[in-house]
């Protein structure tokens, strides 16, 4: 069954929409995001796919869908496994991917915007965008607000490393940071990484151009003298280069948003390359192809440990909600991880991890209070 609001109105539906979240979605104890079903290149079409997807991970879990009902409404007649669990919430705007975030923040009857508003009324517990990555960083601060105690919400994400899966942070929503904003930043990836990775002792790293302690700028030897005399100073590697984050010499990588921006597009062209290279290997010649049959077991495994999918969903560390990214153009496997990525945050009450982290900082008088000037440049947000 799926439930559709639109024959209400906006009075009607303020006052019947926690009963209607009660009585269709579910008992106690089971975990509702908000979706934006609009947003990425596959909508809706993937986003609801790969809501069956995991709706059958996660028993307890429960949508309340955005998005154009006509295009949304059919999908979720076929599906199986969302059968009451899924409240579909029409809109009749959409935040495209060339829109400007300035043009987004307009739009009040858009999909990204209404699933962001459920999290600030309450209703979800989290929402999950495929959509524009600027629109979402600008609508959730707007709606959601930065967390007590945090300067810069951060974007930070899973990619893989030797050693095992690595988080890192900024990627991008904060061009120009201060050594207070990577304090914080190092406080909320070390939850992060307790939440999503299970690491009770993540060690952290700054991202530098070399691992000895004369390295680097004002910024970056300020936020380490304040990490060594933090709560986590036990946890803090020091300073770490670009090959570290493949060797995976620590859990936890720190940098502004545009160097790790950079980073993280240049990984990820890294990984197209090498398979594209061993595509051509292997088809070079009939002896070739003969040898990728010999070594099929092995190369499936590998595809495995990098598919893309696997490390979906960056999260909006900071803010007053769980606010869950996937990639544009992600598939519905590629959305689920997303969507297990929102329901590891909600479940394991990550906002009050970092609120926790942040008390012991404060309490240890460790964050920087004195931002360092940082030359003049417009803030913007990776799209």
């Amino acid at each position: 069954m799926v439930f559709v609001v639109s024959e209400l109105s906006e009075s009607q539906l303020g006052e019947t929409r926690a009963d209607a979240l009660t009585t269709a979605l579910g008992p106690q104890g089971s975990v509702l995001l908000a979706v934006d079903a609009m947003g990425g290149d596959n909508a809706p079409a993937a986003i609801i796919s790969g809501l069956e997807i995991a709706a059958e991970r996660h028993p307890q879990a429960r949508f309340l869908v955005f998005g154009s009902e006509s295009g949304i409404r059919p999908l979720l007649a076929g599906t199986k496994r969302l059968a009451g669990r899924v409240l579909l919430r029409p809109t009749t705007e959409q935040i495209t991917d060339d829109l400007k975030p300035t043009a987004a923040l307009r739009l009040r009857d858009a999909s990204m915007r209404r699933a962001i508003e459920a999290v600030a009324d309450g209703e979800a517990a989290g929402v999950v965008s495929a959509g524009n990555t600027g629109a979402l960083l600008a609508l959730a601060k707007i709606v959601l607000k930065t967390m007590s105690g945090i300067d810069r919400p951060a974007m930070a994400a899973i990619g893989p490393s030797a050693r095992g899966d690595v988080v890192m942070l900024d990627l991008g929503a904060n061009m120009l940071c201060d050594a207070r904003n990577l304090v914080e930043f190092a406080v909320m990836g070390e939850a992060f990484a307790r939440t999503v990775l299970g690491l009770p002792h993540a060690t952290i790293g700054l991202l530098n151009v070399g691992s000895e302690e004369m390295k680097g700028d004002e910024i970056l030897k300020r936020a380490a003298e304040a990490l060594r005399m933090s709560p986590i100073s036990q946890q803090f590697h020091g300073f770490v280069e670009g090959h570290d984050i493949a060797a995976g010499t620590v859990d936890v990588i720190v940098t502004d948003g545009f160097t790790g921006n950079v980073a993280l597009k240049t990984g990820e062209g890294a990984l197209k390359l090498v398979a594209e290279l061993l595509r051509r290997v292997f088809t070079a010649s009939p002896i070739a192809r003969l040898a990728y049959l010999l070594a099929r077991p092995g190369l499936n495994r590998l595809r495995e440990w990098l598919d893309p999918r696997r490390y979906n969903g960056a999260v909006l560390l900071g803010l007053n909600g769980v606010v869950v990214k996937s990639h544009g153009g992600a598939d519905a496997e590629g959305f689920a991880h997303a969507v297990d990525v929102a329901l590891d945050m909600v479940v394991n009450r990550f906002n009050e991890r970092i609120r926790d982290g942040l008390k012991q900082h404060e309490n240890r008088a460790a964050l920087v209070t004195v931002p360092i000037p940082a030359p003049p440049r417009t803030q913007t947000a990776a799209n």
